[in-house]
């Protein structure tokens, strides 16, 4: 065998040198060299495969049963088995996962039960990554703790007296479609959980939620189906009584809630066989747990000794909250003195416990036997009442509501609509648009704490109070602010939600808001008495407007608030182990009539809502734009909010602009209309900036960039000869829009903007002069009158000795430029025709006149015929107003003296157009009547214009004679009058 290795390996050394035949090159060949020894080694040297593994099976259990058309299932087993109780329960795609676990210590750490639940809503669930920076889930959000609430309510009374363990029910939502709101379902899914736990607990609890849609009950209604409902009930119970009530409606009827929580009763009590049958099949055997009780000795000898002083204080109704707690402070301590002195310590580690309960029965045996209340009221009495509203003028709105000693202030602020909170649930609506803060401070029962995150029962509270008070909100298409209300209880001896919910009502009416009416909160008690044999509750007492101490040593806490019309929110926290459903019901009657006493003192200190600009109310402003221009505003958004101090949003296609005084909304809106720019508007006033200036007029930027053509007849009032002398480059002028060309450029006016003036003189000689003198009015063009082509030249006529007058430098031009860049290329086109044109008759420089100047107006000779040598004289323009601009100049006959101071005129024999100049007045007769103005007709045939004032005369003939006098000529000549009588 030896030998052999030492060729095989010879060979292969070698192999690569030699040429092996065929056979050797075989590698199935090796084998023929190796002994069987030699095999036996090889194959224990090769690596051997890996074994298969064994197939692990889960068993699980399941069970299924339906509600309101809809499969509902319980399964366990296959997800989290290390878990005391685990339990995945579904509803169609929607899945949730709830667990429970039990501290391992045998002793309980605390005199109280430490329950936590945690619900929580990762992102995955509905296949999203969470925005937060590290792309993680952070804090729980409110309705986390919202929900976590809810499986807390109904589960806590069940645990039995003297269970202080600590125990932990975490809820994960596994899956969701969006159509399902998970809360319910993990109230349902805890419940089974503690079932197939071994902590003791006397469950099972059923939970439903109801909506009522055109009058029907839907139950386990979707989200979508929410939106349509005006009740949202939360239920949840026993076989035989209520747990826990949960409600947001639209003012329902006591009537109809009555009918809705009888029909959740009857519907929730089909969750719990299935979770019993799940229960049998796959729970754990309870485990002994140590109860923390006192023995009935101790009881005894505590109730001896503080029984009678405890009577004592609570018979007095003059002690206050404090001083009342101080004396029972003291007869705590002399308890505790005089057991200390016997050295019974099983007595002193129950101390306070046992005087709790002492308490506890005396105040409850004189409600039920006496009737007597601790503060002396009656059982449906409302404590004093105390509404101010506007507390704080300097606020957006603001109320101080007191109730007995407690105390709310509330407070509004308005906001714009992308101030709404953003919530990152995985159903319902992405925002909210109103939302109500709920502060609890230590100072509000003379305590020192610390002021930690948030709260479980400041959300929760704050929560209630905002579905009480959303129900009389104005829809957000009439009222898009965004809303905050906050309320800081400022004392509290009991319902500081509900006062929250007063206090909130009124501040939003101060603040503005247009509320449909006032919404007023009431807490109800219970005080019963159980038969010992049956369990069940013998004798009861239902208290109206509950204390902070009988909120504590009672049996419920039944938080309604409403308008006169009906119930908008409600939320019922009970402490024995269930309530029946008839009482809870009868619970509504007295706090519908404390309701109205409560609304009838609101309404005396504020009804109506005020108007929101009478206060500091910030002005809101919500405009539309094109895509183009919201990317331009967007652009420049944070520019318009450090210039203006407004506060700008865009969201879905329209801007808002929320201001806190007016003059800054107009200075914001004036701003984004500069620069984003909006549709023009005929008529309305635009900022704009002088781009470039023609001679017949200036281009002016406005509007967000657009460009209009503000006409040197638009410039004044009175007579332009040169642009330059009125605006200049660079400069912001106040523009109104008067039109648009046929070809869509855009027509603007500075005269339109400005006042009137009138001369001084002008105006004493009014009464002596019996033919006052009219201010030029544009004209648009009169229909059926001789065009003139787009490249002629402007209209001259010549006078009577044969000199030219060209037209007016500010007539309306024959050809309007669309831009400042098509201005300027037809500029250098035609530069040379354009310097002849203007050596040819150019306007006089501007010279300011000290004075009226003198006016001579061109009349008909006299009948006589005399042949008088014609002399010529330069006639000026009467100065009018301030701007004392001297008109065109053109040689005119001179008339008698007699003539021009009689200011008798009669019209010519034969007038032509040619010889007509400025100021010139005229008989005329009546051509035609249009809407706008009239079409004059001369001596001679030759036609003018003359348009109609604002209000001003129109009830004209045609044929009727006139005064008229030549105020202007446009751009084709044509006369344009203006009428003297």
């Amino acid at each position: 065998m030896s030998m052999a290795l030492a060729s095989l390996r010879f060979l292969t050394r070698r192999r690569h040198r030699l040429r092996l035949p065929a056979p050797f090159a075989v590698p199935g060949d090796r084998a023929a060299f190796l002994s069987g020894a030699a095999e036996e080694e090889a194959a224990a040297d090769a690596p051997r495969p890996p074994p298969q593994p064994g197939r692990k099976v889960l068993e699980s259990f399941r069970e299924e049963f339906e509600i309101g058309g809809r499969t509902i299932a319980f399964e366990t087993g296959k997800v989290a088995r290390f878990a005391n109780g685990s339990v995945v329960i579904s509803m169609d795609d929607t899945h949730v996962l709830a667990t429970v676990a039990a501290a391992k210590s045998s002793e309980p750490v605390r005199d109280f039960l430490p329950l936590t639940v945690d619900y929580q809503e990762k992102q995955y669930a509905q296949g999203v990554i969470p925005t937060t920076y590290m792309r993680r889930e952070g804090a729980p959000k409110e309705r986390e703790l919202l929900c976590g609430r809810i499986i807390d309510r109904p589960i806590r009374p069940l645990f039995p007296p003297g269970f202080y363990h600590e125990v932990q029910i975490m809820v994960n939502v596994l899956s969701s479609d969006g159509k399902q709101d998970p809360d319910v379902m993990a109230a349902n899914a805890s419940s089974a959980a503690l079932m197939l736990s071994d902590i003791p607990w006397n469950g099972p609890i059923g939970v439903i939620r109801v909506g009522r849609i055109d009058g029907n009950f839907v139950l386990n209604p979707t989200v979508d189906e929410l939106g349509l409902s005006d009740l949202n009930l939360v239920y949840a119970c026993s076989r035989d009584e209520t747990l826990m009530i949960d409600v947001q409606a639209r003012e329902i009827t006591e009537r109809d809630l009555k009918a809705g929580m009888k029909r959740a009763h009857s519907e929730a009590v089909q969750c719990i066989d299935p979770q019993i049958r799940l229960a049998k099949r796959a729970g754990k055997e309870k485990k002994e747990y140590k109860i923390s009780l006192i023995s009935d000795q101790s009881y005894e000898k505590i109730r001896t000794l503080s029984e009678a002083p405890i009577e004592e204080v609570f018979t007095d109704s003059a002690y206050g909250k404090f001083e009342r707690g101080e004396a029972l402070e003291k007869i705590t301590q002399s308890v505790k003195a005089k057991l200390e002195e016997e050295n019974d310590e099983d007595s002193l580690k129950f101390l306070s416990k046992a005087v709790d309960t002492v308490r506890k029965q005396v105040i409850r045996k004189r409600i039920i036997e006496k009737g007597l209340r601790v503060d002396g009221r009656q059982l449906d009495e409302v404590r004093p009442l105390y509404c101010e509203s506007s507390a704080y003028p300097i606020l957006h709105g603001s109320a101080l509501f007191s109730r007995g000693d407690t105390q709310v202030l509330c407070t509004v602020t308005l906001g714009t609509p992308g101030d709404a909170q953003r919530l990152d649930s995985i159903v319902g609506p992405p925002t909210k648009r109103f939302m109500l803060h709920y502060s609890f401070p230590p100072f509000s029962i003379n305590e020192v704490a610390k002021r930690g995150g948030l709260n479980r029962r400041e959300v929760g509270h704050g929560t209630l109070a905002e579905k009480a008070l959303l129900a009389v909100l104005p829809p957000e298409s009439d009222f898009p602010y965004t809303v905050r209300v906050n309320s800081e209880v400022m004392a509290s001896d009991g319902s500081t939600s509900m006062a929250s919910v007063c206090g909130g009502s009124m501040a939003l009416m101060d603040a503005g808001i247009p509320v449909r009416e006032h919404v007023a909160g009431v807490s109800v008690g219970l005080v019963s008495q159980v038969d010992p044999t049956t369990g069940h509750i013998s004798n009861y007492r239902i208290l109206t407007d509950i204390l902070g101490l009988e909120d504590h040593l009672g049996d419920m806490d039944f938080k309604i608030a409403g308008t006169r019309k009906g119930i908008t929110a409600i939320q019922l926290d009970i402490k024995p182990a269930g309530i029946p459903l008839h009482i809870i019901c009868e619970s509504l009657e007295p706090a519908r009539k404390a309701r109205n006493q409560i609304l009838d003192c609101m309404d005396q200190e504020i009804s109506t809502a005020r108007a929101i600009n009478d206060g500091s109310a910030p002005r809101l402003a919500t405009l539309s734009f094109s895509s183009d221009s919201l990317r331009k505003l967007l652009f420049h958004r944070k520019k318009i909010e450090q210039e203006t101090g407004a506060r700008v949003s865009v969201s879905d296609g329209t801007v808002t602009i929320v201001a806190k005084t007016q003059p800054v909304m107009d200075k914001a809106i004036e701003k984004v209309e500069f620069l984003v720019g909006r549709e023009i508007e005929v008529g309305r006033t635009y900022k704009g900036i002088v781009s470039s200036i023609k001679e017949y007029g200036a281009f002016v930027e406005f509007n967000g960039g657009q460009q209009g053509l503000l006409h040197i007849s638009e410039l004044s009032h009175e007579p332009v000869s040169k642009v330059s002398d009125v605006v200049s480059v660079g400069q912001m002028l106040s523009l109104r829009c008067i039109g648009q060309d046929v070809r869509g450029n855009i027509k603007l006016s500075l005269k339109s903007t400005l006042p009137h003036l009138c001369n001084k003189k002008d105006l004493e000689s009014k009464d002596s002069d019996p033919l006052p003198r009219q201010e030029v009015v544009g004209w648009a063009a009169v229909e059926n009158m001789p065009s003139v082509d787009a490249g002629a030249e402007p209209s001259s006529s010549k006078h009577e000795d044969g000199t030219a007058e060209e037209a007016p430098a500010f007539s309306t031009p024959s050809v309007i430029i669309r831009s400042a860049a098509d201005c300027d290329a037809q500029d250098v086109a035609n530069g040379r025709k354009k310097q002849t044109m203007v050596a040819k008759s150019s306007p006089r420089p501007f010279k300011p006149a000290s004075g009226r100047q003198e006016v001579r107006i061109a009349t008909a000779k006299k009948a006589s015929g005399a042949s008088t040598p014609k002399k010529t004289k330069k006639v000026k323009a009467e100065k009018s107003g301030s701007n004392g601009l001297e008109a065109s100049v053109s040689e005119v006959p001179e008339q008698d003296a007699s003539n021009t101071l009689d200011l008798e005129y009669s019209s010519p024999t034969k007038f032509r157009t040619g010889s007509m100049k400025l100021g010139d007045v005229v008989t005329a007769k009546v051509y035609q009547v249009r809407a706008y103005g009239l079409v004059l007709e001369l001596s001679d045939g030759v036609r003018g214009m003359h348009k109609f004032e604002a209000n001003g005369q129109k009830d004209f003939e045609i044929g009727q004679e006139l005064i008229a006098k030549c105020a202007s000529f446009n751009a084709k000549g044509i006369p344009v009058f203006s009428l003297l009588d």
